[in-house]
């Protein structure tokens, strides 16, 4: 395939423009080099605040920070005015030009791999406030079209002249419905719609294709499941385990081997509060650290925390501790995380209902073992590589922990079982099963070309 001939595959940054990141944002990331490696123009399209600019370093200063100053009023109007007119059209995107005048080393992590980068001002929310209005999604071009447009989550929008694809992670606000704050008539709405007129859809586990078919009544065959890639840089996995030890003991005196760790947003979903009750039920030695940010309904599922009997010290700091040195952590940078989680004498993830389960593999791809849940894509997703338990039963995972704490073989096996089991869904065989995907849906990569070639010698 020559250089000419690639094909422009584009992906959205709905979720790549946050600061922390998300779930979503790691497979977004990993879509886009997934994407590049199979030989194709990777294109981003942002919806980011940053007001349009004719001046090419402008746009490239505002993607990177939209406080470039506020324009006239009339320019202001007049562009609310082309906007208004536009309006029955859809957007139109503009690119970016990342030329690297802007020394942009600071959001190197968090940047996708692209080949080229758009952006639509405030697109994501002028997309739902027009499903809210008209029931449909917004179209959006993007000047010399590509031939694909893979959404990453279920937008309300549509790229003009290109195939349309959506990944549709799980279906949790239908499912469990009390653990989201989605509107769930409109969130039903949309997914229904998008089911329907989707050129195709994607989704990252059986048990959610199972749920997208039976809930969406999405046919099955229009239905495609990738999987997720698990893949954390060397720089980050290899560095040697004193080095390891030494930071989390310097950042907060913890000894590696001998905590316990939970990252992931703190939600109904995420199961903390009966994680929680099962630790300190446990009886082991060593604090339970606990990384994430404090989402809906957050204060109820840390309520055992705050609890007069329990409570020691409310906040050190950053860090708010208690008696059962129980750590609350915000947030940690993705070093200091994959540290964290090579030092764990496991990571705890009961949680309720995961699409994927990212959190648990990754800790597996680390050598950590796992207790996790033997609930929707936990079981597919883990194999017998990890513990796995009825998360709604805490006495089950009271035992799991103890098990887990006194038993070196089992924690031994589930070491050395973890980076096996997660090597089944590695960049390469993600990059694969992409290739698998668009080649079905008539777009040429240059893997499938080499499958093809490949086809054509064994023939022969």
């Amino acid at each position: 395939m020559t250089a000419k001939s690639r094909p422009r595959i584009f992906l959205d940054g709905y979720n790549l423009a946050l600061g922390q990141g998300t779930g979503v944002a790691t497979y977004a990331r990993n879509l886009s080099l997934g994407i590049g490696a199979i030989g194709a123009e990777v294109g981003v399209l942002y919806g980011t605040r940053a007001a349009p600019s004719t001046n090419p370093l402008i746009r490239e200063i505002a993607f990177f920070d939209e406080r470039v100053g506020n324009p006239p009023a009339w320019l202001v109007a007049l562009r609310r005015a082309k906007r208004m007119l536009r309006a029955p059209f859809g957007e139109l995107a503009v690119p970016v030009p990342i030329t690297g005048q802007v020394i942009a080393t600071t959001f190197r992590d968090r940047l996708p791999h692209f080949d080229e980068i758009w952006n639509t001002q405030d697109l994501f929310q002028q997309a739902h406030a027009h499903f809210r209005i008209f029931g449909r999604e917004l179209r959006v071009t993007i000047p010399d079209r590509p031939q694909l447009m893979h959404w990453t989550y279920p937008l309300p929008l549509r790229a003009i002249g290109a195939r349309n694809i959506y990944t549709l992670h799980d279906l949790v606000p239908l499912r469990l419905p009390y653990t989201t704050l989605d509107n769930k008539r409109r969130y039903y709405r949309l997914n229904r719609r998008l089911g329907q007129r989707a050129d195709h859809i994607v989704t990252v586990s059986e048990a959610s294709k199972r749920d997208i078919v039976s809930l969406l009544g999405v046919p099955e065959d229009r239905v495609t499941n990738t999987y997720q890639a698990v893949d954390i840089p060397r720089k980050f996995s290899d560095v040697p385990m004193p080095d390891v030890a030494a930071e989390v003991a310097g950042s907060f005196g913890l000894q590696a081997g001998g905590y316990w760790l939970f990252f992931g947003a703190i939600e109904p979903k995420k199961n903390v509060g009966r994680m929680i009750q099962a630790f300190l039920a446990s009886g082991v030695e060593g604090p339970l650290v606990i990384v994430g940010k404090k989402a809906w309904k957050s204060e109820e599922e840390l309520r055992l925390m705050f609890d007069d009997h329990i409570r020691y010290l409310v906040q050190e700091g950053m860090t708010l501790r208690t008696r059962h040195k129980i750590i609350l952590l915000d947030y940690a940078p993705f070093r200091l995380l994959v540290n964290l989680i090579r030092g764990a004498r496991a990571v705890l993830f009961p949680s309720l209902y995961e699409g994927f389960g990212l959190p648990a593999l990754e800790s597996m791809l680390l050598g950590t073992p796992v207790i996790t849940s033997n609930t929707a894509s936990m079981p597919e997703v883990v194999g017998d590589a990890a513990l796995t338990i009825d998360p709604y039963d805490i006495t089950a995972l009271v035992q799991a922990i103890q098990a887990m704490d006194r038993d070196e073989m089992l924690r031994a096996r589930l070491a050395h079982a973890g980076p096996q089991r997660a090597a089944l869904f590695s960049a390469e065989r993600y990059a694969a099963r992409l290739a698998s995907l668009y080649e079905r849906l008539g777009v040429p990569t240059a893997a499938g070309d080499r499958a093809e070639a490949g086809r054509l010698r064994l023939a022969v």
